[in-house]
């Protein structure tokens, strides 16, 4: 049943004296576009009449391809309370963008997410649900607004006030947060020094990847009046932890009951859950471009700072990239730790679910649970256990995600032609720059 109704908005919008209306879609990359309206033109948002140049978004069409439509979707209507001015409040709508021949364009990462949950349905499953833990980091502006490496705390993980300087801000975030109607579960510092971890109530796939773009817009907005910037950056600083986003998921029956769970399975798990598994193994160094979609993405995928480097599941081992959370019954899940914040939601989630249906629909085995330390583990005791590196760059991920068709079919043709062009090319701009590395090793021996 829908939240609001067209009615329900055009009176909530005059009660709430809103005079700006913001039309919200993301592209290929993650970021959050708009176009933005006076509240006058409301009826024509509704209507799904609003048109954008497509052509000036990354990954999106030609220029003689460029008329597209926004088409709000009314249960994402939410009044931005931090943006409130002198003469109205804003609220926006999270929209899925059309073509003009009123068919779903192929490049909208929500509308392509969409196509792979009606995958799920007709498989004989009702929903998929996800929580999110998202990390990220606090740093100092300067005096021109601009962002720092400046650290404003000297807290470590579950640390408070004087220690965990930003405290005040993180609460701010949460308060934020529920006014918008997020039902927050816990907030805290993080291990590495300025790292913080704020998580909310999961649920189903589209209104939590939603949920997970508006987390971002508010955290940076909240920061920016504290005199912080918030980066979402998987690894900013090389010596510390880095940021992940472990992502928590199960799958329901149309009955709505968990379906990873069986109180008679071993470890209490079902075996759509172990096949579940067997297909994220089977596919995650396909998907890992999609997940961690940046070079500096594997900079936190690197030994001994708590970020995964292999492909492995336990239900005790937090070395493992899967892991199976200690809760049973309708908590009954399967945290991928291998995500960072970085990821665009809409396609981190339906490369994820595609390869979780892949294992159930092909029956695939599940290896045994890894209970060793992967980290001190060489390479050779490794191997000898079947265990594989995830991609140790965004080249070698991008060359992973070519052959992987499950993976591919999963972001469609026109994302995956795109998402490929782009990352080839941040790829190519990398490798020809000479970093400070470059010069501090070189410059003074050769």
């Amino acid at each position: 049943m829908s939240k609001y109704s067209r009615e329900d908005i055009i009176r909530i919008v005059k009660e709430e004296n809103v005079k700006y209306i913001r039309m919200c879609f993301t592209d290929i990359n993650g970021v959050i576009k708009n176009v933005e309206l006076p509240e006058r033109q409301l009826v024509k948002a509704l209507n799904g009449e609003i048109m954008f140049d497509g052509s000036s978004i990354e990954g999106f069409v030609r220029i003689q391809e460029a008329d597209m439509f926004l088409k709000p979707d009314l249960d994402t209507f939410l009044i931005h309370h931090w943006e409130e001015t002198t003469y109205g409040k804003v609220a926006r709508f999270i929209c899925d963008v059309y073509k003009t021949d009123g068919t779903p364009f192929p490049g909208d990462p929500r509308g392509n997410l969409k196509r792979i949950t009606k995958r799920m349905e007709n498989l004989g499953f009702s929903g998929f649900n996800i929580g999110v833990e998202p990390e990220f980091f606090l740093f100092k502006l300067d005096e021109k607004g601009k962002p720092t490496l400046e650290f404003n705390d000297l807290g470590g993980y579950f640390d408070l006030s004087p220690i965990d300087g930003a405290e005040d801000c993180r609460r701010d975030i949460v308060l934020e947060l529920e006014k918008l109607g997020f039902k927050m579960e816990v907030s805290h510092h993080e291990v590495a020094t300025g790292q913080h971890e704020i998580n909310f109530q999961y649920a189903n796939v589209l209104e939590a990847c939603d949920n997970i773009q508006t987390f971002k817009l508010v955290v940076k907005n909240v920061a920016k009046r504290h005199g912080l910037h918030a980066t979402f950056m998987p690894k900013p600083i090389a010596s510390i932890n880095g940021s992940g986003m472990h992502t928590n998921c199960s799958l329901t029956d149309v009955d709505g009951n968990n379906a990873f769970f069986d109180p008679n399975g071993a470890l209490k798990l079902s075996d759509t859950c172990r096949k579940w598994i067997a297909g994220i193994m089977a596919h995650a160094i396909g998907f890992t471009a999609v997940t961690n979609p940046t070079v500096n993405s594997y900079k936190r995928l690197v030994p001994g700072y708590e970020a995964p480097s292999y492909v492995s599941w336990s239900d005790a081992n937090r070395s493992a990239m899967i892991r199976i959370p200690a809760s049973r019954g309708l908590s009954t899940r399967t945290e991928i730790r291998s995500v960072d914040p970085s990821a665009n939601p809409y396609l981190a989630m339906a490369v994820i679910l595609a390869s979780g249906l892949d294992g159930i629909e092909r029956n695939l085995e599940a290896v045994p649970p890894i209970y060793l330390n992967l980290y001190i583990m060489n390479n050779g005791e490794r191997k000898s256990q079947g265990i594989v590196s995830l991609p140790e760059s965004l080249k070698d991920a991008i060359i992973e995600l070519g052959k992987d068709e499950v993976v591919k079919e999963a972001l469609g043709e026109h994302i995956y032609e795109k998402f490929v062009e782009g990352k080839l090319l941040e790829w190519d701009s990398f490798r020809m720059y000479v970093t400070d590395w470059d010069i501090k090793t070189y410059l003074s021996v050769l």
